[in-house]
């Protein structure tokens, strides 16, 4: 009936894995969890204890295929109708996580998002950034989420019927630098999939360091501006692409590019501080989608 799927890259998956046991045991339903190495270098020994859990199929890519790949492989191998699609470094929040799922999967509800929280505990200075970040932009409560449900959708807690998936699959011809998500929920509005977003989250405990946070941003900034190129997604799809789409309508693209070289020192030091502001990183990322901008146009 169930089908756990959880792409893995260097991070230590046994106590998610263990947590996800110890509650589907007492739902009494046909389950597998399938984790999916995408050839990590990290946590390799720590992962071997996969192979020893009961109902948990655990393999081991020899190469790298990325994000989009490999949950389209996972459910390509899955053997039941239900797919609870599960980032490698999260945690459910409450114990009865797996039970609020199970009522959905009797209905004609296709795609549902459990949503994700953020730890309270302030993390350290280097990982503040995405700390806020998240707790202020992605730890949505579902009623807000469902007000826009499709751009809402994040994929690291999802349940998708497998007769949606095959109609619905993540793009595996976009470059492996992130928003593959936000094709995936475009392509589901696209064909008029709806999503339903429940109060079922889970923690997400993957919080980069700075320079991690920032080199992750601007690659999603360029799949970003690919998606849209290649008239993928619409500009009026995400609040940024809007806003560089009046910027090109102004014609202060290039304006915008050149305040975001010479302020750039000054968003680092607030980006980096203990008190960092999302406004200020909003500004730098509109910068910097900005910049690759005018870096397109200059290129022969």
């Amino acid at each position: 009936m169930l089908s756990i799927l959880i792409p893995i890259y260097n991070f230590n998956t046994v106590p998610l894995v263990k947590a996800l046991l110890e509650q589907i045991e007492s739902a009494k339903i046909p389950y597998e969890i399938f984790c999916l190495n995408d050839a990590s270098t990290a946590y390799l020994e720590e992962n071997r204890l996969l192979f020893e859990f009961p109902h948990v199929r655990y393999e081991i890519l020899e190469n790298n295929i990325g994000r989009s790949k490999i949950r389209n492989l996972l459910a390509q191998k899955a053997h039941y109708d239900w797919l609870l699609f599960l980032d490698a470094d999260v945690m459910p929040v409450h114990a009865n996580f797996i039970n609020h799922y199970l009522p959905l999967l009797n209905n004609d509800i296709k795609v549902v998002s459990g949503g994700i929280l953020y730890v309270d505990e302030k993390p350290e200075q280097d990982r503040l950034l995405r700390w806020v970040y998240g707790r202020k932009r992605e730890a949505l409560p579902y009623e807000l989420r469902n007000k826009n449900p499709h751009l809402s959708l994040l994929t690291l807690n999802f349940l998708i019927h497998q007769s949606v998936f095959k109609k619905v699959s993540f793009n595996e011809t976009i470059p492996n630098l992130r928003h593959e998500d936000t094709l995936f929920s475009y392509n589901l509005m696209q064909q008029r999939v709806p999503v339903t977003h429940i109060d079922n989250p889970v923690y997400h405990l993957g919080l980069d360091r700075f320079e991690n946070a920032m080199q992750k941003e601007h690659e999603s900034l360029l799949a970003l501006k690919n998606l849209i190129d290649q008239q993928l997604i619409p500009a009026e799809y995400t609040k940024i692409s809007r806003t560089l789409d009046s910027l090109r309508k102004w014609k202060l693209v290039a304006f915008i590019a050149f305040l975001q070289k010479q302020l750039r020192p000054l968003f680092d030091k607030n980006l980096r501080s203990t008190n960092p502001s999302l406004f200020v990183f909003d500004l730098y990322r509109l910068g910097y989608l900005c910049q690759l901008e005018t870096n397109h146009n200059s290129n022969p």
